[in-house]
């Protein structure tokens, strides 16, 4: 039999859109032949739609745009759709409804199964809207037995009754897994590792694009009896792909093994395109330093927006090197981007003089002066932001935002927190492959000791090499082997929950990142 897998980008509430791309790609996939079509996990609502299915009015359309689709499809391939589905199991304070896989065939919803297993981790919270379905054996299509399965119900790991196993017991020949995986470093090879668990033929189908913090990577692969790759669809963009089953592997269908810096790249480029695209942004602008941070920024921005919809600014202080400015200059011309150097001097002697009583040279004030400077600079950009419509871009890293090296309303501004889930040494690394493969990035930039440039000779106080992997392992849960400055480091994690509990949305790379998927209190004996 030959499958469709479309893994296809969709918006979150936008059933017209959503609708037009579902159609597309069904009859893209009919006209190269497909007889079978998988679509990702809720596409018809985009993924994940969260307290919107509370909205009864929200799941009717739901429901009611599903059955216009089936009615649209009635004359191709049966196809696989994820949407919700009611289970008559709603009580007054729980939708419950079922995250379904909906087989549409003969212009109708042919049949159903719902995900049995819940993730309740991270940044999913399913129960709060779903419930399990009962277990469901097989469905036919064009004479096969085949499995459904919704993303979790792949995953292995942890779970005393697995669905797919037992859809084979069943007699499944073919199980089809649809999915919306956000991306984390790694990802693709461990969804390969839970299907050929679960062994025999396998369709996987993930989700394209981004929503908010989470990337959706794609990658949708389709397995052999053996387990070998009948095809890999590409990563971090829209594809159709028809897979025959029973053939060999077709030439083209999988991009090359991405390497980790690139791999984070692409999803940081993936995620801020998708954020500025379904928001309907114009532009976005950012504070270019001179600094590592700033620069991969700029360079992410120009991928995913184009360079003309991206604007930096310059804005140096008296404490300033001037080749922070020269190379952030000249970064912004290879770019091909908006650029405008505004010095903050005028502003800090004037806020020096309403502010004189506070700057009165003891150690507290010099704390004042620099958190002074850099809400400064957050004023400038947030005022060409307000003049020219757009998106402020936050340039901090993960360790920073860790150790709250970083000032609220100055240097942590900015809606969308674009590198908020790297850490400074992954910052560099990626940087590196940035400059090496995609825009150069002046030497200073890469080789500079990092520095706010807020006091004369000012440079970051850290082992960046030592200290970013040892707070990555805190905010992972694992613990940290960092001798008997460990305690210390733990206490300014903690210390800076505050901060981070303001700061803007960051795109999600690590299993853990700072956001919905890490609810700390701020206030806490623990």
């Amino acid at each position: 039999m030959k499958v469709g897998l479309a893994q296809i980008d969709t918006r979150i509430g936008d059933f017209e859109g959503n609708r037009r791309r579902i159609l597309e790609a069904a009859r893209e996939a009919g006209a190269r032949g497909a007889e079978f079509l998988a679509l990702p996990e809720l596409a018809l609502t985009g993924y994940p739609p969260r307290d919107l299915l509370f909205d009864p009015a929200f799941v009717e359309r739901a429901t009611a745009v599903t059955a216009e689709i089936a009615r649209d499809l009635a004359s191709g391939p049966p196809t696989v759709l994820g949407a919700p589905w009611p289970s008559g199991r709603s009580t007054p304070n729980h939708p419950g409804l079922l995250n379904a896989a909906l087989l549409l065939a003969g212009g109708r919803v042919y049949a159903f199964r719902g995900k049995r297993l819940l993730p309740a981790y991270d940044v999913f919270h399913e129960p709060r809207w779903f419930v399990p379905d009962d277990a469901r054996g097989p469905v036919e299509v064009n004479g096969m037995r085949v499995g459904l399965l919704v993303c979790e119900d792949l995953w292995d790991e942890g779970y005393a009754c697995h669905p797919g196993p037992a859809l084979r017991s069943e007699g499944a020949a073919l199980l089809v897994a649809i999915a919306a995986s956000p991306f984390r470093a790694g990802i693709l090879a461990q969804r390969l590792r839970h299907a050929r668990r679960v062994g025999g033929l396998l369709v996987y189908v993930n989700a394209a694009g981004a929503n908010d913090e989470l990337v959706f990577d794609g990658g949708s692969f389709a397995l052999g009896s053996d387990g070998a790759l009948r095809a890999l669809l590409p990563r971090f963009r829209e594809a159709v792909e028809i897979v025959d089953l029973e053939g060999t592997r077709a030439a083209g269908t999988a991009d090359p093994e991405l390497g980790s810096d690139q791999e984070l790249y692409d999803a940081l480029v993936c995620g801020l395109a998708g954020f500025v695209a379904k928001n309907g942004l114009p532009r976005v602008f950012l504070g270019l330093s001179g600094g590592v941070d700033s620069a991969l920024v700029a360079c992410i921005a120009a991928d995913a927006v184009g360079p003309g919809r991206v604007v930096a600014l310059a804005l140096p202080s008296r404490h300033s090197d001037a080749r922070s400015t020269q190379v952030a200059r000249g970064l912004a011309a290879s770019l091909g981007i908006g650029f405008a150097e505004l010095s903050i001097e005028p502003l800090y002697l004037a806020a020096q003089g309403s502010l004189a009583a506070l700057l009165d040279g003891s150690p507290a004030a010099g704390v004042t002066d620099e958190n002074l400077q850099a809400r400064l600079r957050a004023l400038v950009l947030a005022a060409h932001v307000n003049r020219r419509g757009g998106l402020l871009l936050n340039t901090s890293n993960k360790t920073e935002l860790s150790l709250g090296y970083g000032t609220l309303y100055g240097d942590l501004a900015g809606t969308l927190s674009v590198i908020g889930d790297l850490t400074k040494t992954e910052v560099y690394s990626v940087a590196r492959w940035c400059s090496a493969h995609r825009h150069s990035i002046p030497g200073f930039i890469l080789e500079r000791a990092p520095s706010a440039e807020l006091r004369p000779g000012q440079v970051d106080p850290f082992d960046y090499e030592t200290l970013s992997p040892l707070l990555e392992s805190l905010v992972q849960g694992r613990g940290a082997s960092g001798g008997p400055d460990a305690e210390r480091w733990r206490l300014a994690l903690r210390a800076a929950e505050h901060k981070r509990f303001q700061h803007g949305v960051i795109l999600k790379l690590s299993e853990t990142a700072f956001g919905t998927g890490r609810l700390v209190p701020i206030t806490r004996a623990w």
